[in-house]
């Protein structure tokens, strides 16, 4: 990825962040292809659940969202 690349990606990303409105942890496993994104850190999630034929999983603590994993990530 070229620089100009790398900073119109950051700024793209930056952008889409910052609508959350909170902070945001995100770690990528490229061997398993899996995003992780925790909305709460640490998570201490209680539950976790998964949508129904897309590859991702819901996790909560109590009735709080504090995780997201994105399976197959590369492919979305």
């Amino acid at each position: 990825m070229s620089k100009d690349e790398a900073v119109r990606y950051a700024l793209n990303l930056a952008k889409e962040v910052t609508k959350l409105g909170q902070d945001l942890w995100v770690s990528y496993d490229a061997e398993a292809d899996v995003l992780y994104i925790s909305l709460q850190y640490p998570q201490r999630a209680t539950d976790t659940i998964m949508l129904d034929d897309v590859g991702i999983l819901l996790s909560y603590r109590g009735r709080k969202l504090v995780g997201i994993t994105v399976l197959e990530a590369s492919k979305r």
